[in-house]
């Protein structure tokens, strides 16, 4: 699920996949872990992004 979060759009894949555990187990609380992937691959889209500009400019 966490992987799920890495790659899809800020921040409404991190609330699905909250959703998601909470569905499988209501105890579980990972939006915060969910978070920090989404935002991690936020970061490394715009490095790449970036130099792909870098390349082609």
């Amino acid at each position: 699920m966490i992987g799920a979060a890495g790659i899809s759009a800020f921040p409404m894949s991190s609330r699905v996949i909250q959703k998601m555990a909470s569905e499988e187990d209501p105890q579980n609380f990972v939006l915060m872990y969910a978070v920090g992937a989404n935002v991690s691959g936020q970061i490394a889209s715009v490095i790449a992004g970036g130099l792909l500009l870098s390349f082609f400019s």
